[in-house]
């Protein structure tokens, strides 16, 4: 079977005759980079995870370029090369498809454009983030559009839904799927789960995984004594405890049985196996990665006596630019693009128009990065929030003479902010969230000063009083601890039997752009093209700004300001510091979302035009 011999790919990605244009009009156009080919097996898969309103691509990023259009043609191409082959492809996506970027977040209603772009591609398998059920009308939404578009295909298996009308309890969607796939007639088992949590709305109902398992539905379910394969979605890091409580449950039923599992929530590409017949893999997130899998050998419970089934899995991370989609379809400009794909850019681009997600507020001096350079630092998002913008925002008229503690949360910024237009798009995808500014007046200045430790460096006393610190930080801090850094770049080409990108041979040191360099339980050889290396800087929880403090001396009280997401925890820390407060306590400081006074800072502080 000819798809199933593929090795790493001594090519620049899809060298086509003529130059990708971009999909969007605004996009970067792509860079061709050295590339790794995908591997095929009897079942393969692509996968898309927090994907958050990201579907027209990223416009100033070119090794993520690609739109959603772009991404239904590579899917049609990829079904009609497995049915050329008689295997089979299925798409899965894990949730998290909505806050993040303007096409979703900039209408009234929210999503007013994206349901209709998003159901144009064909998922086989899909299931719910955390981020479908924060806010009530999300959740109401997620279960009039996405639930009836998918229909058999959306998996709810730890979730449900309160009917308005009458309150009643139901599943947001089935439990599990069992069906056959198109050429091989495999009989897969699927079910869909969320990670066990607690923020919810109150129109839904998350039910912890431990207890999930438990149920006589699942235990039915994974007792299908002729699935020739489990397949496991969820919103969940494979390295978190739900997805191994999972696997061990279905593996004490099932010794021989296939069990993969795909993931996402914590914003990284990662995959593992917990045991030589499982695999799990995570692809990312902001749609900047389409996830691979493929599984090769004798899945048929009829091809092999049990025990006796050796496997082959293998994953590939795709940076989602069209260099690389004609690459792995084998087609060009001129012949990649189907009229469905093409459809679906013209939605894109009429539905960003009509959103004008390209007004620009301002003109970003130079780039401001999450975690690509340390915080504090000149060049941190986090140290201009806490310097120049909180200062400036973060006043209320009849108390700006207050001194006053403003706490951020760092997970209330989503993105980058890049040199250049910063727009109404920008402001969508560096801070998503309907964050507002609260305030508890006059708090003894000797309690309030702790608060800010407590929420950074306690997360085991927090965590014993139900309060996991983590989730005020960014995402990707869920999976990585420790700031990664490089103190030279390394050249991906050096060695014995090193790749060259085609053109390139002459050169000592081809060229090759910043990107993922992925290193996963399952190796380094993940990444479809090859990238130098960007260092990772973790960040605290969350910044404080100290404002109007007198030039000596400390206040005896003061205004303690914080991002309403966060007030939990700054009421557990308050306690935890001798000083009661509830809710009741607690008042709105400012008027407007955070997203509006950022924008409004960046167009009175910005030049207007680049």
């Amino acid at each position: 079977m000819g798809l199933r011999n593929a090795v790493i790919g001594s090519v620049l990605a899809a060298l086509a005759a003529r130059p990708a244009t971009a999909a969007q009009p605004r996009a970067a156009e792509p860079i061709p980079a050295p590339m790794r080919d995908l591997v095929w097996g009897k079942l393969n898969f692509l996968h898309t995870t927090d994907t958050h309103g990201w579907h027209a691509g990223h416009l100033q990023e070119s090794q993520y370029s690609a739109d959603w259009g772009d991404y239904v043609s590579f899917a049609e191409h990829m079904r009609k090369k497995a049915d050329g082959a008689g295997v089979d492809l299925l798409l899965v996506d894990t949730g998290d498809r909505v806050e993040g970027n303007g096409l979703y977040d900039a209408s009234s209603p929210k999503g007013q454009y994206y349901y209709d772009i998003y159901r144009e591609q064909d998922v086989d398998i899909i299931c719910t983030g955390n981020h479908e059920l924060y806010i009530a009308s999300t959740a109401d939404r997620e279960h009039e559009y996405t639930v009836p578009n998918f229909r058999e295909k959306y998996i709810a298996s730890n979730l449900d839904y309160i009917l308005p009308e009458t309150g009643e309890r139901v599943p947001m969607a089935q439990r599990y799927r069992k069906f056959k796939t198109k050429n091989q007639g495999l009989e897969v088992v699927a079910f869909g789960f969320l990670f066990d949590f607690t923020g919810n709305a109150n129109n839904t109902v998350v039910q912890p995984v431990r207890d999930t398992i438990k149920e006589a539905w699942f235990q039915k379910a994974i007792r299908e004594t002729t699935a020739d394969v489990f397949v496991v979605i969820g919103h969940v890091g494979v390295q978190m405890q739900e997805f191994k409580d999972i696997f061990t449950a279905i593996r004490q039923q099932n010794w021989h049985t296939p069990i993969l599992f795909f993931g996402g929530h914590v914003h990284v590409r990662d995959a593992t196996s917990y045991d030589e017949k499982s695999f799990a893999m995570a692809s990312g997130r902001y749609f900047e990665t389409i996830g691979w899998m493929s599984v090769d050998g004798p899945l048929k419970k009829t091809e092999a006596p049990e025990g006796e089934r050796g496997l082959s899995f293998h994953r590939r991370y795709i940076d989602n630019n069209l260099l690389g989609l004609y690459h792995h379809s084998g087609l060009n400009a001129s012949t990649f693009h189907t009229e469905h794909g093409k459809s679906v850019t013209s939605i894109i681009v009429k539905a960003r128009k009509e959103l004008d997600l390209d007004y620009t507020f301002g003109c970003a001096p130079k780039n401001y990065w999450m975690t690509r350079s340390p915080y504090p630092g000149p060049d941190s998002i986090y140290t201009l929030l806490e310097e120049e913008v909180i200062p400036d925002v973060a006043v209320n008229p009849k108390r700006k003479d207050v001194p006053r503690l403003v706490i951020a949360n760092t997970g209330a910024i989503r993105f980058d902010i890049f040199k250049g237009a910063f727009t109404r798009d920008s402001t969508y995808i560096t801070s998503p969230f309907l964050s507002v500014l609260n305030n508890i007046p006059d708090v003894p200045y000797s309690a309030a000063k702790k608060v800010i430790k407590l929420l950074n460096n306690a997360g085991k006393i927090m965590a014993d009083a139900y309060m996991a610190n983590e989730f005020m930080a960014i995402p990707e801090q869920l999976s990585i601890k420790e700031s990664i850094i490089y103190d030279t770049p390394v050249n991906p080409f050096s060695g014995e039997g090193a790749q060259k990108p085609m053109g390139q041979q002459g050169h000592k040191e081809p060229f090759v752009i910043e990107g993922y360099t992925t290193r996963d339980d399952i190796g380094d050889d993940g990444d479809d093209a090859i990238h130098s290396r960007i260092n990772f800087y973790v960040v605290p929880n969350c910044i404080q700004s100290e404002l109007a403090f007198p030039e000596e001396g400390e206040p005896e009280t003061v205004d303690l300001v914080f991002f309403d997401f966060i007030q939990p925890w700054v009421l557990m820390a308050l306690k935890l510091s001798g000083a009661m407060y509830t809710d009741k306590d607690v008042s709105l400081y400012v008027e407007g979302t955070f997203t509006e006074l950022l924008a409004g800072w960046i167009k009175e502080n910005w030049p207007a035009k680049c």
